[in-house]
């Protein structure tokens, strides 16, 4: 059987499933290709038709292939960029989505809460909601954060691949030994506003002070499994067993370097390269240089199935309502096989239901444990923070 006609026959047996719970993705990074593309233009590159051929793993026509009834939009920027480059770039991310929603109105629809989403499912249109990937893009302020907020952005990274001032990344030195005291101040008026506090990227003792301080449930977008790859941006098991006790969700990333520990090397051997490239990373030639050592350093096998056993341990450790799916398409030079696009979604499914997955377990996966955490949280919010940002 073709991988092609496999794909044929597991959209159309998930078809009714995905129509009644359609996929919720934690993290896509559309925005920042878009960026270093073609600087944001959607008339130089068109998402609203199919993009196979150019290299992007998004568009809207395959994000209605896959299944997807709402997608957390990552305004992300690099950690190149610091103080007001770092906020104003997030600023113009935060744009990108709103204008990509203007473009494609009968497809899109902003979303900030659990009732939107539920009303462009209603009308046929897919949730777009925004989530700010590093906490640097805050630059120390939290009348910056409550701007983002207003903007329509539901969720904090609170590190990217380096520290902050105030807060320890999974993959720098330890700073502040999790959380400094302004960290604390972050969180609590995260809390208060009903915004996600995303832990995915930071240090293991961040995660711990967070779950130690915060009201709400906890919230990783696109992480995996540690116990099953050795990257200290997965979840271990210790973390796990504390997001099932907060009622939280682990969304679980596609990204090869997370599921596998021969592709975590890989990615490592990338990481080095990336340093080495003096092109800003949002520029075609950083581009062009990253897309050139990929194709001479394939990376190691990696599948669906890698994808699913972190799934499975998630499930496992934390239980089933709390696990949930954050792609980070767009994000990464490479996917696993079966998941090349935001098309791939019901591969995954197919995957998890020859393990012995129903379809109620799935759309739990997909959908009600990602709407649950965004319900729980928002029920945290000060009501006067609530009015405040309407």
């Amino acid at each position: 059987m073709s991988p092609g006609y496999r794909a044929t026959m597991v959209t159309d047996r998930f078809r009714t499933l995905l129509s009644a719970a359609p996929v919720i993705d934690g993290h896509n990074d559309l925005a920042w290709e878009m960026r270093g593309r073609v600087r944001y233009d959607l008339d130089r590159l068109d998402v609203g038709v199919d993009q196979s051929g150019s290299g992007l793993h998004t568009d809207l026509v395959r994000l209605r292939a896959g299944g997807v009834g709402a997608q957390f939009w990552s305004a992300y920027v690099s950690v190149r960029l610091t103080g007001d480059a770092a906020v104003v770039a997030t600023l113009e991310q935060i744009d990108f989505v709103h204008r990509l929603v203007e473009r494609y109105p009968d497809l899109l629809a902003l979303a900030r809460d659990a009732e939107e989403i539920e009303a462009a499912r209603a009308s046929g249109r897919i949730a777009a909601l925004i989530g700010i990937e590093g906490g640097h893009s805050i630059d120390g302020s939290l009348e910056t954060l409550r701007l983002m907020f207003d903007r329509g952005a539901r969720y904090l990274t609170l590190t990217h691949r380096l520290n902050t001032e105030w807060a320890d990344s999974a993959t720098d030195v330890p700073g502040v030994g999790g959380l400094a005291p302004f960290g604390y101040e972050v969180v609590r008026e995260c809390n208060r506003l009903g915004m996600l506090v995303d832990l995915s990227h930071v240090a293991m003792s961040t995660m711990e002070a967070v779950l130690d301080v915060s009201s709400a449930p906890a919230f990783f977008s696109h992480s995996s499994a540690r116990a099953l790859c050795d990257h200290p941006r997965n979840v271990p098991d210790s973390v796990l067993e504390r997001v099932a006790v907060s009622s939280g969700i682990v969304m679980v990333t596609f990204v090869p370097g997370f599921l596998r520990d021969d592709c975590r090397e890989w990615m490592a051997e990338q990481g080095a390269f990336e340093a080495t490239v003096e092109a800003p990373d949002d520029s075609p030639q950083w581009r062009d240089e990253l897309a050139a050592w990929v194709r001479d350093h394939p990376r190691p096998p990696c599948t669906v199935a890698d994808v699913a056993d972190h799934v499975e341990h998630v499930r496992e450790v934390a239980g089933l309502d709390c696990v949930g799916l954050g792609s980070d398409f767009d994000g990464v030079a490479a996917t696993p096989d079966g998941l090349a696009d935001v098309a791939g979604y019901p591969n995954l499914l197919a995957e998890l239901s020859g393990r012995g997955w129903s379809d109620a377990d799935l759309a739990k996966l997909t959908w009600h444990n990602a709407m649950r955490v965004i319900r729980e949280t928002a029920r945290y919010a000060d009501p006067v923070a609530e009015r405040t940002a309407a």
